[in-house]
Parts: C-alpha cells; sequence; structure tokens
C-alpha cells in the first residue's frame, strides 16, 4: 500500500511536469499505477491465506480462540455465569482449564464444544484460560483457581451442591464426562437410551434437553 501510495504521488508530479496533453505519457503511468495495485493486492491477499493456512490442530502456536477457531463455536467464551453465579444457583457445572496455545488444549475444544451441546441448557460450561487465574496463596471454592491443578486440559464437574464429582486431567473422552453429568442429572445411562431424558420417577417425564 505505501509503494502504491508512492507510485500515485510519482503520477502527479509527472502530470504536473508535462500537462494533461501528453496522453501517451499518461497511459503509461497509469498503467504502471494500476500493476502496482493489483500486485499489492495479491502480495496481501496470500499472506492473508499462509495466516490462516499456519492454524493447525497439532501444534502449540496461538492462533486465536481455540473454541472458535477449531469447535467452531464462539458461545463458550465467556460463559453465561461465573462460577460463583453458578454455585449460587445451585446450577452443575463443568470448568475446563486450558490455554490457546496448547496443542492439547486445541484437539479437546471439540470435545467441550459436545458437551456444551448436550448439557449447555441444564448446567454451566465455563472455559478458563488457566493465564487468567490471579496468582494467588489460597483459593476459595467460589474462585476457579481453588480446583486448577496445573495441568491442561483439565476437566472439573460439580453438582448441584457445589459438590466436585469428577476431576479429568488431559484429553478426556466425551462418554466419560457424559457418564459423570448423567448420575448428576438422574439420566438413564447411555446403554439404555440416546435420548437425554430423565429417570421415570412417576407418571411424569421431564425431559433436560429438547432432541
Amino acid at each position: 500500500m505505501r509503494l502504491l501510495n508512492c507510485i500515485s504521488e510519482q503520477v502527479y508530479t509527472e502530470l504536473s511536469r508535462s500537462g494533461t496533453g501528453n496522453r501517451k505519457q499518461f497511459s503509461k503511468l497509469l498503467i504502471k499505477v494500476c500493476l502496482i495495485g493489483l500486485l499489492s493486492f495479491v502480495i496481501s491477499f496470500n499472506s492473508w491465506g499462509v495466516s490462516s493456512a499456519l492454524a493447525a490442530i497439532d501444534d502449540d502456536r496461538l492462533d486465536g480462540n481455540i473454541f472458535v477457531v477449531y469447535a467452531g463455536n464462539g458461545s463458550l467464551v465467556p460463559a453465561k455465569l461465573s462460577l460463583k453465579g453458578s454455585l449460587d444457583r445451585e446450577m452443575p457445572t463443568v470448568l475446563v482449564y486450558y490455554l490457546d496455545d496448547s496443542r492439547d488444549c486445541k484437539q479437546f475444544a471439540i470435545v467441550v464444544s459436545r458437551i456444551q451441546e448436550f448439557y449447555g441448557r441444564a448446567a454451566n460450561i465455563i472455559p478458563i484460560s488457566v493465564d487468567a487465574i490471579p496468582v494467588k496463596d489460597t483459593y476459595t471454592k467460589e474462585e476457579p483457581g481453588y480446583y486448577y491443578q496445573d495441568i491442561i486440559p483439565q476437566t472439573v464437574i460439580l453438582d448441584g451442591e457445589g459438590n466436585k464429582v469428577f476431576d479429568g486431567k488431559g484429553q478426556v473422552k466425551y462418554e466419560a464426562v457424559d457418564d459423570v453429568l448423567r448420575e448428576v442429572f438422574d439420566l438413564l445411562p447411555r446403554s439404555e437410551s440416546l435420548e437425554l431424558r430423565r429417570r421415570t420417577v412417576n407418571e411424569f417425564n421431564d425431559e433436560l434437553v429438547t432432541q
């Protein structure tokens, strides 16, 4: 773009010297400006393309928010409620500790998105960048730092009473999280139902998520 501006200034100078009657000189300079402009555009476009192509799920390079880039889910960050908000509402909570420049976290982002897909209406899914955790000697149970075990990704599940019922380190499988959440929400085991349905207590059925 800077080069294009320089050429434009050159055109203006040449025209000032030669006058508008010199059509041949004007045409040459105009073609030069057009070619330089096209070249600048192609270079910029290729630069954008290379940046996108470099985004890879199998390296530790920072490519942006992992839930947007690799899970196609921009609704996970920020979470709809804080941890304190979940505890105050007695809402089951899934804490996911991550870093945007971690290969393991990039790959796990898809699993987190799937958890939200099935349980996002009933549980609060809270992705937490560990860089955002304040460095303190002690934390309360209402602070994400209380449950962090210095590993990423880490998945912690709290039930409606705030009890820790799952602490998965590394890339845990979706099924492992699903099994725990089915217990938390008193759902039928996966082997007995493909739908997220509550157990039948009486003549009424209460669906957790509409399928």
